[in-house]
């Protein structure tokens, strides 16, 4: 226990100082700015953050949420990145029983953090996230679990040709963007990709439903609601809950 313990404190640390990096991606790349330079700055006032006011959440923590230099509010969104990622981090490794397993549960995690919360602030999931993820995930499966990888691959084929022909159908409701990532999700999930779909359409339907009811008539027509959150939620379903998910719906078959 006390092996298992460290283990989930390292991940933890090293998941954390990810997310910080993640911010990092998650405000640049949408803006077309580098991700390596400038130094992170203050956004108000363009001040360089000093070494020790950059350390994931307790930075934030100790500063109350304020630049140090013009005491302009920094988002919760930062520690709440950074926690996210290091709690998912951990989950994947304490969760998954074999090397593939824990890489691929890894940069699946890595890749959805961002992806989610651009597509929530800007509705665009960036081909530079989602296209190196699957690369990243063909080399470490076909690698690492090597058998598997036909039945990823054909996974893959299958989600993405899928939210394909919403696409074609519905190129306003579907973006290409949606299509690549629920490719990726085949690519790291296999056939445990199945229910994190059935999860992802669900709970779009559902909260569609309640934002529909609550908006104004006026403005129905105009509402919609980003997919890529709803395609990471299912991914997460899929990630910790697919294998057994599947299990009892086969069992209930037989």
């Amino acid at each position: 226990m006390p092996h298992v313990l460290g283990i989930a404190v390292l991940v933890g640390v090293l998941g954390a100082v990810f997310g910080s990096f993640l911010n990092v991606v998650i405000h640049r790349l949408p803006r077309g700015e580098s991700l390596l330079a400038p130094r992170s700055h203050c956004t108000a006032c363009g001040t360089p953050v000093k070494a020790r006011d950059n350390v994931p959440v307790v930075a934030w923590v100790w500063l109350r949420g304020r630049c140090r230099a013009c005491r302009a509010t920094i988002s919760w969104s930062y520690p709440l990145v950074e926690v996210g990622t290091a709690g998912l981090c951990v989950a994947v490794v304490l969760t998954r029983s074999s090397a593939a397993g824990v890489a691929l549960g890894l940069v699946l995690v890595l890749s959805l953090v961002p992806t989610a919360v651009i597509d929530v602030e800007h509705h665009i999931i960036p081909n530079r996230i989602t296209l190196p993820a699957a690369l990243a995930a063909l080399v470490l499966g076909s690698t690492l679990d090597p058998a598997g990888e036909p039945a990823r691959l054909i996974a893959a084929a299958a989600a993405g040709g899928f939210l394909l022909l919403a696409h074609l159908v519905s190129p306003r409701g579907m973006g290409m963007g949606d299509v690549k990532l629920a490719g990726l999700l085949g690519l790291v999930l296999g056939r445990e990709v199945a229910p994190a779909m059935l999860a992802a359409l669900v709970l779009a339907v559902a909260v569609g439903v309640v934002v529909l009811l609550r908006a104004d008539p006026a403005e129905r027509r105009r509402a919609g609601l980003p997919f890529g959150p709803f395609l990471a939620l299912g991914a997460l379903v899929g990630l910790f809950a697919g294998h057994a998910i599947l299990g009892a719906y086969l069992h209930h078959l037989a």
